[in-house]
């Protein structure tokens, strides 16, 4: 019976990972070139993120003059984050301050304030830049750590950006992101692409735990980099989300996501459904994220979300429990009993071909811990964790500079089953701050 129920999982899953190796590479750090100029609006929605938006502004600050202007949408902070922002804007006047109206009913607070910032877009001419006349941003403080040096800035266009990036807080954007994203995007034809980024993590419970939770939406979905031609199954990324602005005027900004606790990939579905190309990049060598505090904040606010159920059908949430269950949550206890049973001397077919396919399954799941590897900040630097060797050479080897608690994770992977389906029959009655009816 285990492996009539086992069987059909593990040839989804293999017929998912065997796509892995013809997968597009990830996205590369561009110069920005004269025509992607103001090309692109970010919106970064914030509250109460003082602690860790600072990387994220940085980031930001340099990019260069593909991005017109950066709108932080603050939904009325009381830990500082506004001055932060306020403190940016006197080296940059590229960022914007916007606090958003009080939340209405029916919305969550993130896709309201991206909504928000998305109404804000800049639609005025280059003008008001402050370009062109030799004295960019002229009035709004010391502009020496500009990435736009007046003697280089391009000839300025009068369009309004096409482009709207929503970027999390917690993110740390690398020198050339929004250029080498735009440019992949223009290229492949993506009216919405975004980005799986590479993770921070410095405790050992995280560690352990973390790529457990990531390991059901590798499970779940086709690798970052593949062409997934079903739109209810497109994966998406809000953290790093891009997307035309002529496409989000088209299906009304995040309406369509408003009441979603994973609106990005709400978003992203609903906009493949119209007919639209949507695209889910690796991109770990342009993006970072810090985006919890150890393993218990971790499952509590990462877990609740990675079900997607509100951004799938009921058959789709019981399917993809099915799968998780049968590929990631029994092998690991399965092989442990089945192999109890054959040193008992119970060697029946059934027992050996099921014993042989958890064992299977537990191998695929170790493998993939190689995979997954380049999608860790290596080289640690926390009184928890130390690396292995002081910046040995271990380019093509970035598995060598992850702490044991990574490679511990299969263990984890049943808690990681149990948290989906917790997740998947819960409506969260408080997210980030807010508490939700």
């Amino acid at each position: 019976m285990l492996l009539l129920i086992q069987a059909p999982a593990a040839f989804i899953l293999l017929s998912r990972l065997l796509k892995g190796p013809s997968r597009r590479s990830p996205v590369e750090p561009h110069t920005a070139t004269p025509e992607l100029f103001g090309a692109v609006s970010v919106v970064v929605p914030t509250l109460n993120e003082a602690e860790r938006i600072s990387p994220c502004l940085a980031g930001l600050t340099r990019q260069s003059y593909e991005v017109r202007e950066i709108i932080v949408v603050d939904s009325r902070s009381q830990d500082g984050t506004p001055d932060l922002v306020k403190a940016a804007q006197q080296k940059d006047p590229r960022f914007r301050l916007i606090n958003d109206d009080p939340l209405p009913s029916g919305w969550v607070g993130r896709p309201w304030a991206l909504h928000n910032g998305f109404l804000h877009m800049a639609g005025l001419g280059a003008g008001d830049w402050g370009l062109g006349t030799g004295d960019w941003g002229q009035g709004a403080g010391d502009n020496s750590q500009s990435p736009i040096p007046n003697s280089q800035s391009p000839i300025p266009n009068s369009q309004s950006p096409k482009w709207f990036l929503g970027l999390d807080a917690d993110t740390q954007p690398s020198p050339g992101l929004v250029a080498g994203l735009v440019k992949a995007a223009e290229a492949e034809g993506y009216d919405l692409v975004s980005l799986s980024p590479q993770f921070i993590l410095k405790y050992p419970g995280e560690w352990w735990l973390q790529p457990a939770l990531l390991m059901t939406l590798l499970y779940r979905f086709d690798p970052a980099g593949t062409n997934t031609q079903d739109p209810s199954r497109v994966m998406a990324n809000g953290q790093c989300f891009l997307c035309r602005r002529s496409v989000l005027e088209a299906v009304g900004g995040y309406t369509s996501a408003k009441s979603s606790f994973c609106d990005d990939v709400t978003l992203a579905r609903n906009i493949a459904s119209g007919g639209f190309k949507v695209g889910f990049l690796d991109g770990a060598k342009v993006l970072k994220v810090r985006m919890y505090e150890g393993a218990a904040e971790t499952w509590n606010e990462w877990g609740r979300s990675l079900d997607l159920k509100d951004a799938s059908s009921s058959g789709q949430i019981w399917g993809d429990l099915w799968l998780l269950t049968c590929t990631q949550g029994l092998p690991l206890l399965a092989s442990f009993i089945l192999l109890s049973w054959l040193v008992m001397g119970n060697s029946s077919i059934p027992v050996l071909a099921a014993a042989g396919l958890n064992l299977f399954l537990l191998l695929i799941r170790f493998a993939l811990l190689l995979a997954i590897a380049p999608s860790y900040e290596s080289f640690m630097r926390s009184p928890h964790v130390a690396p292995l060797n002081d910046r040995v050479e271990t380019r093509n080897f970035p598995f060598l500079h992850l702490p044991v608690y990574f490679y511990l994770s299969p263990l984890a992977d049943p808690l990681a089953v149990l948290r989906i389906f917790l997740s998947a029959f819960r409506t969260p009655k408080q997210w980030r701050g807010r508490n939700y009816g």
